[in-house]
Protein backbone atom coordinates (compact mmCIF):
# COMPACT_ATOMS: atom_id res chain seq x y z
CA UNK A 1 0.00 0.00 0.00
CA UNK A 2 1.37 3.21 -0.76
CA UNK A 3 2.11 5.64 1.91
CA UNK A 4 1.01 9.20 2.25
CA UNK A 5 3.38 11.09 0.41
CA UNK A 6 2.87 8.28 -2.36
CA UNK A 7 -1.16 9.26 -2.52
CA UNK A 8 -0.77 12.71 -2.44
CA UNK A 9 1.62 12.57 -5.32
CA UNK A 10 -0.48 10.33 -7.57
CA UNK A 11 -3.07 12.42 -6.64
CA UNK A 12 -1.59 15.89 -7.83
CA UNK A 13 -0.01 13.88 -11.19
CA UNK A 14 -3.71 12.58 -11.64
CA UNK A 15 -5.25 16.24 -11.14
CA UNK A 16 -2.37 17.38 -13.59
CA UNK A 17 -3.16 14.79 -16.01
CA UNK A 18 -7.00 15.39 -16.97
CA UNK A 19 -6.87 18.92 -17.82
CA UNK A 20 -9.76 20.40 -16.45
CA UNK A 21 -7.99 22.64 -14.75
CA UNK A 22 -10.47 26.58 -15.11
CA UNK A 23 -9.08 29.05 -17.34
CA UNK A 24 -8.82 32.51 -15.43
CA UNK A 25 -9.12 31.19 -11.85
CA UNK A 26 -6.68 32.51 -9.54
CA UNK A 27 -5.00 29.57 -8.03
CA UNK A 28 -4.53 31.06 -4.20
CA UNK A 29 -7.45 30.55 -2.64
CA UNK A 30 -9.51 33.37 -1.01
CA UNK A 31 -8.77 34.92 2.29
CA UNK A 32 -11.81 33.97 4.68
CA UNK A 33 -12.68 36.92 5.53
CA UNK A 34 -13.41 38.23 1.04
CA UNK A 35 -15.18 34.63 0.84
CA UNK A 36 -17.88 35.55 3.86
CA UNK A 37 -18.21 38.95 2.90
CA UNK A 38 -19.16 37.35 -0.66
CA UNK A 39 -22.02 35.25 0.09
CA UNK A 40 -24.92 34.97 -1.85
CA UNK A 41 -28.12 36.37 -0.56
CA UNK A 42 -29.79 32.84 -0.43
CA UNK A 43 -27.59 32.03 2.55
CA UNK A 44 -27.97 35.25 4.45
CA UNK A 45 -31.81 34.47 5.43
CA UNK A 46 -34.30 32.04 5.65
CA UNK A 47 -35.16 29.99 2.88
CA UNK A 48 -39.01 29.66 2.17
CA UNK A 49 -41.06 26.85 4.09
CA UNK A 50 -41.81 23.17 2.36
CA UNK A 51 -43.81 24.04 -0.05
CA UNK A 52 -47.71 23.21 0.44
CA UNK A 53 -48.01 21.68 -3.12
CA UNK A 54 -48.37 18.01 -1.80
CA UNK A 55 -47.25 16.62 -5.21
CA UNK A 56 -43.90 18.78 -4.81
CA UNK A 57 -42.55 21.27 -7.98
CA UNK A 58 -39.76 21.95 -9.99
CA UNK A 59 -37.13 24.76 -8.96
CA UNK A 60 -39.15 28.02 -10.73
CA UNK A 61 -35.65 28.43 -12.72
CA UNK A 62 -36.85 24.91 -14.66
CA UNK A 63 -40.06 26.66 -15.48
CA UNK A 64 -38.94 26.54 -19.71
CA UNK A 65 -37.94 22.70 -19.23
CA UNK A 66 -41.47 21.62 -20.99
CA UNK A 67 -43.38 19.70 -23.29
CA UNK A 68 -44.77 21.54 -26.20
CA UNK A 69 -47.43 20.33 -28.55
CA UNK A 70 -46.60 19.07 -31.88
CA UNK A 71 -48.62 20.79 -33.75
CA UNK A 72 -52.55 21.68 -34.32
CA UNK A 73 -54.36 17.91 -35.05
CA UNK A 74 -57.75 18.33 -36.77
CA UNK A 75 -59.71 17.09 -33.37
CA UNK A 76 -58.76 18.65 -29.97
CA UNK A 77 -58.71 14.96 -28.44
CA UNK A 78 -56.02 13.61 -30.81
CA UNK A 79 -53.22 14.88 -29.94
CA UNK A 80 -49.61 14.57 -28.64
CA UNK A 81 -47.08 16.60 -26.82
CA UNK A 82 -42.88 15.98 -26.92
CA UNK A 83 -40.61 15.68 -24.23
CA UNK A 84 -37.69 18.60 -24.08
CA UNK A 85 -34.69 15.84 -24.84
CA UNK A 86 -32.39 18.76 -25.02
CA UNK A 87 -32.76 19.58 -21.41
CA UNK A 88 -32.62 16.13 -19.60
CA UNK A 89 -29.67 14.85 -18.29
CA UNK A 90 -29.28 10.64 -17.85
CA UNK A 91 -32.06 8.54 -19.54
CA UNK A 92 -34.99 8.76 -17.14
CA UNK A 93 -37.68 10.86 -18.34
CA UNK A 94 -40.15 12.55 -15.46
CA UNK A 95 -43.28 11.74 -15.75
CA UNK A 96 -44.73 15.26 -16.06
CA UNK A 97 -42.24 15.31 -19.42
CA UNK A 98 -43.13 11.99 -20.98
CA UNK A 99 -44.66 12.48 -24.41
CA UNK A 100 -47.87 12.06 -24.90
CA UNK A 101 -50.15 10.43 -28.44
CA UNK A 102 -54.17 10.36 -27.34
CA UNK A 103 -56.67 9.43 -30.37
CA UNK A 104 -59.64 10.29 -28.58
CA UNK A 105 -58.64 12.01 -25.64
CA UNK A 106 -57.92 11.03 -22.21
CA UNK A 107 -60.74 8.96 -20.31
CA UNK A 108 -61.32 9.38 -16.26
CA UNK A 109 -61.91 5.70 -15.53
CA UNK A 110 -62.51 4.58 -12.12
CA UNK A 111 -59.75 1.94 -11.39
CA UNK A 112 -62.19 0.03 -8.59
CA UNK A 113 -64.73 -0.38 -11.60
CA UNK A 114 -61.68 -1.13 -14.55
CA UNK A 115 -61.71 -4.62 -15.62
CA UNK A 116 -59.58 -6.48 -18.39
CA UNK A 117 -61.26 -9.35 -20.35
CA UNK A 118 -59.33 -11.75 -21.65
CA UNK A 119 -61.24 -13.93 -23.95
CA UNK A 120 -60.90 -15.90 -27.63
CA UNK A 121 -58.40 -18.86 -28.44
CA UNK A 122 -58.05 -19.85 -24.08
CA UNK A 123 -59.36 -22.56 -22.00
CA UNK A 124 -60.75 -19.97 -19.60
CA UNK A 125 -62.01 -16.77 -20.77
CA UNK A 126 -61.28 -14.60 -17.63
CA UNK A 127 -61.95 -11.08 -16.14
CA UNK A 128 -59.44 -9.48 -13.98
CA UNK A 129 -60.14 -6.39 -11.85
CA UNK A 130 -56.52 -4.36 -10.77
CA UNK A 131 -56.96 -5.90 -7.74
CA UNK A 132 -56.62 -8.94 -9.14
CA UNK A 133 -54.19 -8.37 -11.27
CA UNK A 134 -51.87 -6.42 -8.52
CA UNK A 135 -52.20 -10.25 -6.69
CA UNK A 136 -49.31 -11.52 -9.58
CA UNK A 137 -46.02 -11.43 -8.75
CA UNK A 138 -44.51 -7.51 -9.95
CA UNK A 139 -42.17 -6.57 -12.15
CA UNK A 140 -39.85 -3.64 -12.79
CA UNK A 141 -38.07 -2.64 -16.09
CA UNK A 142 -36.39 0.22 -17.86
CA UNK A 143 -37.46 0.60 -21.40
CA UNK A 144 -37.77 3.63 -23.79
CA UNK A 145 -41.55 3.84 -25.73
CA UNK A 146 -41.27 5.64 -29.18
CA UNK A 147 -43.83 6.85 -31.26
CA UNK A 148 -43.41 5.28 -34.50
CA UNK A 149 -44.63 8.97 -36.16
CA UNK A 150 -41.68 10.32 -34.03
CA UNK A 151 -39.30 12.07 -36.33
CA UNK A 152 -41.11 13.24 -39.46
CA UNK A 153 -38.36 13.92 -41.82
CA UNK A 154 -39.02 12.20 -44.95
CA UNK A 155 -39.92 14.76 -46.80
CA UNK A 156 -38.66 17.97 -45.26
CA UNK A 157 -38.36 19.75 -42.15
CA UNK A 158 -37.55 23.35 -40.66
CA UNK A 159 -33.87 24.47 -39.97
CA UNK A 160 -34.81 25.87 -36.62
CA UNK A 161 -36.59 22.46 -35.59
CA UNK A 162 -34.94 21.94 -32.00
CA UNK A 163 -34.63 18.21 -31.10
CA UNK A 164 -37.59 18.24 -29.27
CA UNK A 165 -39.69 18.89 -32.25
CA UNK A 166 -37.11 16.24 -33.88
CA UNK A 167 -37.10 13.40 -31.53
CA UNK A 168 -39.67 14.20 -29.31
CA UNK A 169 -42.02 11.68 -29.46
CA UNK A 170 -39.11 8.90 -27.88
CA UNK A 171 -39.09 8.96 -23.82
CA UNK A 172 -37.58 6.35 -21.01
CA UNK A 173 -39.16 5.40 -17.97
CA UNK A 174 -39.33 2.27 -14.85
CA UNK A 175 -42.44 0.64 -15.92
CA UNK A 176 -43.75 -1.65 -12.89
CA UNK A 177 -46.32 -4.54 -13.41
CA UNK A 178 -46.90 -7.90 -14.38
CA UNK A 179 -46.19 -10.06 -16.77
CA UNK A 180 -48.20 -10.75 -19.26
CA UNK A 181 -47.10 -14.31 -20.23
CA UNK A 182 -48.29 -15.10 -16.08
CA UNK A 183 -51.58 -13.84 -16.73
CA UNK A 184 -52.06 -15.70 -20.32
CA UNK A 185 -51.02 -18.74 -18.20
CA UNK A 186 -54.06 -18.36 -16.23
CA UNK A 187 -56.56 -17.92 -19.04
CA UNK A 188 -54.45 -21.03 -20.84
CA UNK A 189 -53.48 -19.93 -24.03
CA UNK A 190 -54.80 -22.26 -27.27
CA UNK A 191 -52.82 -24.64 -29.68
CA UNK A 192 -53.22 -22.05 -32.73
CA UNK A 193 -53.29 -18.98 -31.24
CA UNK A 194 -51.05 -16.65 -32.61
CA UNK A 195 -52.78 -13.23 -32.29
CA UNK A 196 -54.11 -11.21 -29.89
CA UNK A 197 -56.06 -8.21 -30.37
CA UNK A 198 -55.31 -5.60 -27.61
CA UNK A 199 -58.25 -2.83 -27.08
CA UNK A 200 -58.38 0.48 -25.07
CA UNK A 201 -60.99 1.69 -23.18
CA UNK A 202 -61.00 5.30 -24.60
CA UNK A 203 -63.36 7.11 -26.82
CA UNK A 204 -61.24 5.57 -29.96
CA UNK A 205 -61.31 1.92 -28.88
CA UNK A 206 -58.21 1.77 -29.96
CA UNK A 207 -56.94 -2.10 -30.98
CA UNK A 208 -53.91 -3.32 -32.45
CA UNK A 209 -53.23 -6.64 -33.51
CA UNK A 210 -50.15 -8.40 -31.56
CA UNK A 211 -48.06 -11.48 -32.16
CA UNK A 212 -49.10 -13.90 -29.15
CA UNK A 213 -45.03 -14.73 -29.34
CA UNK A 214 -44.24 -10.72 -28.01
CA UNK A 215 -46.85 -11.30 -25.69
CA UNK A 216 -45.42 -14.24 -24.32
CA UNK A 217 -41.71 -12.97 -24.40
CA UNK A 218 -41.72 -9.42 -22.52
CA UNK A 219 -44.54 -8.10 -22.45
CA UNK A 220 -46.02 -6.30 -19.42
CA UNK A 221 -49.34 -5.47 -18.18
CA UNK A 222 -47.97 -2.01 -16.90
CA UNK A 223 -49.82 -0.09 -13.88
CA UNK A 224 -46.80 2.04 -12.03
CA UNK A 225 -44.60 4.44 -13.96
CA UNK A 226 -41.40 5.52 -12.14
CA UNK A 227 -42.58 4.55 -9.25
CA UNK A 228 -46.08 5.73 -8.95
CA UNK A 229 -49.08 4.88 -10.51
CA UNK A 230 -49.91 5.23 -14.30
CA UNK A 231 -50.62 9.27 -14.68
CA UNK A 232 -54.39 8.99 -17.13
CA UNK A 233 -52.64 10.44 -20.12
CA UNK A 234 -50.19 7.26 -19.98
CA UNK A 235 -53.04 4.58 -19.68
CA UNK A 236 -54.59 4.74 -16.19
CA UNK A 237 -55.06 2.31 -14.32
CA UNK A 238 -53.47 0.06 -16.76
CA UNK A 239 -51.71 -0.32 -20.03
CA UNK A 240 -49.66 -2.94 -22.10
CA UNK A 241 -46.12 -2.23 -22.61
CA UNK A 242 -44.53 -3.85 -25.21
CA UNK A 243 -40.31 -3.09 -24.96
CA UNK A 244 -38.38 -2.07 -28.30
CA UNK A 245 -42.21 -2.33 -30.33
CA UNK A 246 -43.74 1.13 -32.19
CA UNK A 247 -45.70 2.99 -29.30
CA UNK A 248 -49.32 2.47 -30.72
CA UNK A 249 -49.70 -1.23 -29.79
CA UNK A 250 -48.33 -0.56 -26.52
CA UNK A 251 -52.43 0.50 -25.76
CA UNK A 252 -53.28 2.81 -23.11
CA UNK A 253 -56.76 1.49 -20.75
CA UNK A 254 -56.13 -1.63 -21.72
CA UNK A 255 -59.70 -3.38 -21.51
CA UNK A 256 -59.69 -6.37 -23.37
CA UNK A 257 -57.19 -9.19 -24.75
CA UNK A 258 -58.81 -11.34 -27.39
CA UNK A 259 -56.48 -14.32 -28.91
CA UNK A 260 -57.12 -15.24 -32.12
CA UNK A 261 -55.30 -17.19 -35.28
CA UNK A 262 -54.76 -14.63 -37.49
CA UNK A 263 -54.19 -10.98 -37.17
CA UNK A 264 -57.83 -8.84 -36.58
CA UNK A 265 -56.79 -6.02 -39.53
CA UNK A 266 -58.27 -3.27 -37.68
CA UNK A 267 -58.53 0.31 -38.38
CA UNK A 268 -55.06 1.70 -36.70
CA UNK A 269 -53.18 -1.31 -39.10
CA UNK A 270 -54.89 -0.94 -42.33
CA UNK A 271 -55.73 3.11 -42.98
CA UNK A 272 -53.35 3.74 -40.32
CA UNK A 273 -49.99 2.96 -39.09
CA UNK A 274 -48.93 0.97 -42.71
CA UNK A 275 -46.33 2.62 -44.70
CA UNK A 276 -46.35 3.18 -48.23
CA UNK A 277 -43.31 1.28 -50.09
CA UNK A 278 -41.92 2.88 -53.56
CA UNK A 279 -43.86 0.26 -55.54
CA UNK A 280 -46.61 1.07 -54.27
CA UNK A 281 -47.36 -1.82 -51.96
CA UNK A 282 -48.40 -1.00 -48.11
CA UNK A 283 -46.03 -2.58 -45.94
CA UNK A 284 -48.05 -3.85 -42.36
CA UNK A 285 -47.10 -4.81 -39.05
CA UNK A 286 -43.84 -2.65 -38.55
CA UNK A 287 -43.46 -3.36 -35.41
CA UNK A 288 -39.67 -3.10 -34.16
CA UNK A 289 -38.24 0.54 -33.91
CA UNK A 290 -34.67 0.71 -35.25
CA UNK A 291 -31.17 1.47 -34.10
CA UNK A 292 -31.46 5.50 -33.78
CA UNK A 293 -29.89 8.19 -32.05
CA UNK A 294 -29.39 11.79 -31.93
CA UNK A 295 -27.24 14.22 -30.81
CA UNK A 296 -29.02 17.14 -27.68
CA UNK A 297 -25.84 19.21 -27.46
CA UNK A 298 -25.06 20.61 -29.08
CA UNK A 299 -28.02 21.50 -30.76
CA UNK A 300 -30.70 23.97 -31.67
CA UNK A 301 -31.15 26.35 -28.72
CA UNK A 302 -28.47 24.50 -27.14
CA UNK A 303 -25.81 25.40 -29.20
CA UNK A 304 -21.69 26.54 -27.49
CA UNK A 305 -21.30 30.08 -26.44
CA UNK A 306 -17.50 30.11 -27.51
CA UNK A 307 -14.74 28.07 -29.12
CA UNK A 308 -12.91 25.82 -26.98
CA UNK A 309 -14.46 22.49 -24.84
CA UNK A 310 -17.54 21.14 -25.81
CA UNK A 311 -18.49 17.92 -24.95
CA UNK A 312 -21.24 16.18 -27.41
CA UNK A 313 -24.03 14.39 -25.71
CA UNK A 314 -26.70 12.64 -26.37
CA UNK A 315 -29.40 9.48 -26.85
CA UNK A 316 -29.55 6.10 -28.72
CA UNK A 317 -31.64 3.47 -28.83
CA UNK A 318 -32.90 0.14 -30.82
CA UNK A 319 -36.13 -2.45 -30.41
CA UNK A 320 -33.64 -5.07 -31.14
CA UNK A 321 -31.53 -4.48 -27.81
CA UNK A 322 -28.94 -3.07 -26.61
CA UNK A 323 -26.87 -0.57 -27.73
CA UNK A 324 -23.47 -1.66 -28.37
CA UNK A 325 -21.93 1.55 -30.04
CA UNK A 326 -22.42 5.15 -31.06
CA UNK A 327 -20.08 7.31 -33.16
CA UNK A 328 -19.89 10.94 -33.72
CA UNK A 329 -18.39 12.75 -36.50
CA UNK A 330 -18.34 16.84 -36.91
CA UNK A 331 -17.12 17.08 -40.17
CA UNK A 332 -20.61 15.49 -41.87
CA UNK A 333 -19.61 11.92 -41.64
CA UNK A 334 -16.11 11.89 -43.41
CA UNK A 335 -14.34 10.62 -40.21
CA UNK A 336 -16.18 9.29 -36.96
CA UNK A 337 -15.08 8.46 -33.93
CA UNK A 338 -16.42 6.21 -31.01
CA UNK A 339 -18.49 7.64 -28.31
CA UNK A 340 -18.42 6.14 -24.51
CA UNK A 341 -21.39 5.08 -23.61
CA UNK A 342 -22.76 5.68 -19.77
CA UNK A 343 -23.97 2.98 -17.64
CA UNK A 344 -26.50 1.99 -17.43
CA UNK A 345 -27.07 0.19 -21.10
CA UNK A 346 -30.13 -1.80 -21.03
CA UNK A 347 -31.95 -3.75 -23.68
CA UNK A 348 -34.43 -1.52 -25.60
CA UNK A 349 -33.48 1.49 -23.62
CA UNK A 350 -32.36 4.76 -23.94
CA UNK A 351 -28.40 4.88 -23.85
CA UNK A 352 -26.72 8.29 -23.23
CA UNK A 353 -23.67 8.61 -24.70
CA UNK A 354 -21.00 11.64 -24.36
CA UNK A 355 -17.25 12.33 -26.75
CA UNK A 356 -15.17 15.51 -25.28
CA UNK A 357 -14.65 17.53 -28.22
CA UNK A 358 -12.94 21.22 -28.69
CA UNK A 359 -14.27 23.31 -30.85
CA UNK A 360 -12.26 25.67 -32.65
CA UNK A 361 -14.89 28.10 -33.02
CA UNK A 362 -15.60 27.13 -37.06
CA UNK A 363 -18.37 25.90 -39.18
CA UNK A 364 -19.66 22.24 -38.56
CA UNK A 365 -21.78 19.06 -39.50
CA UNK A 366 -22.71 17.40 -35.96
CA UNK A 367 -23.93 13.61 -36.58
CA UNK A 368 -24.27 10.41 -34.56
CA UNK A 369 -24.81 6.64 -35.80
CA UNK A 370 -25.55 3.70 -33.48
CA UNK A 371 -24.83 0.21 -34.00
CA UNK A 372 -27.05 -2.14 -32.00
CA UNK A 373 -26.65 -5.82 -30.62
CA UNK A 374 -28.13 -7.55 -33.79
CA UNK A 375 -25.68 -6.01 -35.77
CA UNK A 376 -27.90 -3.04 -37.21
CA UNK A 377 -26.29 0.55 -38.59
CA UNK A 378 -28.05 3.76 -38.37
CA UNK A 379 -28.57 4.57 -41.74
CA UNK A 380 -27.62 7.61 -43.50
CA UNK A 381 -30.91 9.70 -44.51
CA UNK A 382 -30.32 8.88 -48.41
CA UNK A 383 -30.20 5.52 -48.03
CA UNK A 384 -33.36 5.33 -46.17
CA UNK A 385 -35.08 7.08 -48.38
CA UNK A 386 -33.46 5.23 -51.35
CA UNK A 387 -34.85 1.83 -49.77
CA UNK A 388 -38.36 3.81 -49.00
CA UNK A 389 -39.07 6.52 -50.30
CA UNK A 390 -40.87 9.91 -49.69
CA UNK A 391 -44.78 8.34 -48.93
CA UNK A 392 -43.27 6.34 -46.17
CA UNK A 393 -43.95 8.07 -42.78
CA UNK A 394 -43.29 5.79 -39.75
CA UNK A 395 -40.10 4.53 -38.38
CA UNK A 396 -37.96 7.29 -39.80
CA UNK A 397 -34.31 6.54 -38.48
CA UNK A 398 -31.54 8.36 -40.49
CA UNK A 399 -28.39 9.63 -39.09
CA UNK A 400 -29.75 13.61 -38.06
CA UNK A 401 -27.13 16.23 -38.75
CA UNK A 402 -27.02 19.32 -36.85
CA UNK A 403 -25.17 22.12 -38.79
CA UNK A 404 -23.26 24.26 -36.27
CA UNK A 405 -21.89 27.95 -37.80
CA UNK A 406 -19.02 29.86 -36.37
CA UNK A 407 -21.29 31.83 -34.33
CA UNK A 408 -22.48 28.95 -32.60
CA UNK A 409 -25.97 28.89 -33.77
CA UNK A 410 -27.53 25.32 -34.65
CA UNK A 411 -29.67 24.27 -36.66
CA UNK A 412 -31.47 20.98 -38.43
CA UNK A 413 -29.41 20.20 -41.90
CA UNK A 414 -30.94 18.10 -44.12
Amino acid sequence: MPDKADTGISRRRMLRRTGFALAGVSSAAPSARAAAADLPPWMLEQGAPVSENPYGVPSPFEKSVVRITGGKQPFPTSAHMLTPLQDLDGIITPNGLHYVRDHGGTPAIDPDRHRLLVHGMVDRPLSFGMDDLTRFPSVSRIHFLECSGNTPLYKSGKPDWSVQMTHGLVSCAEWTGVRLSDVLAEAGVQPGAAWMLAEGADAAALTRSIPVAKALDDAILAYAQNGERLRPEQGYPLRLLLPGYEGNTCVKWLRRLKLGDQPFQTREETSKYTSLMPDGIARQFNFTMEAKSVITRPSPGCGPKQPGFCEISGLAWSGHGRVVRVEVSTDGGAIWRDAALQDPVLPKCLTRFRLPWTWDGGPALLQSRTTDEKGEVQPTRERLLAARGTHYYYHYNAINTWRLAPGGEVTLAL
